[in-house]
């Protein structure tokens, strides 16, 4: 198995970062096998979809939508208001994705992409873990 980390500056605001393309340049010519993206962090998660197409402000009037941050609502209240919907995230979209590849680069779709979605305000830094089984 070969690794690697991504790590990224998400800021402080809803993040939809496409990873695609550094997993893309991290993978080498001629790799096959699987390819899977892992989030280590309680209030993130990875998903395949769309983007550029306003794919992602839609996930984020979805998730927005399913897990409001008014902070009455949440048992979890360190952080900034309505934090607690920000760890209620992986419970809806997994922390992790697996994907083939063929010929050194992600089998996807023609409109797909390897999206990390991060909502989470309080944690600029973000870091996403790839591991490369050959097969």
């Amino acid at each position: 198995m070969r690794t690697h980390t991504l790590d990224l500056h998400t800021g402080d605001r809803f993040r939809c970062v496409d990873l695609t393309a550094d997993i893309n340049d991290w993978l080498r010519a001629g790799d096959q096998g699987l390819c899977t993206v892992f989030v280590p962090h309680a209030t993130a998660g990875v998903a395949v979809f769309e983007t550029g197409a306003g794919t992602e402000q839609d996930v984020q009037s979805a998730v927005e939508a399913l897990l409001p941050r008014d902070e009455a609502r949440w048992r979890h209240r360190h952080g900034s208001p309505g934090h607690g919907a920000d760890h209620v995230l992986p419970a809806f979209l997994a922390p992790s994705v697996t994907i083939p590849v063929v010929d050194g680069r992600l089998w996807l779709g023609t409109w797909q992409s390897v999206v990390l979605v991060d909502p989470n305000v309080d944690n600029p830094q973000r870091s996403v873990r790839l591991a490369f089984v050959a097969g």
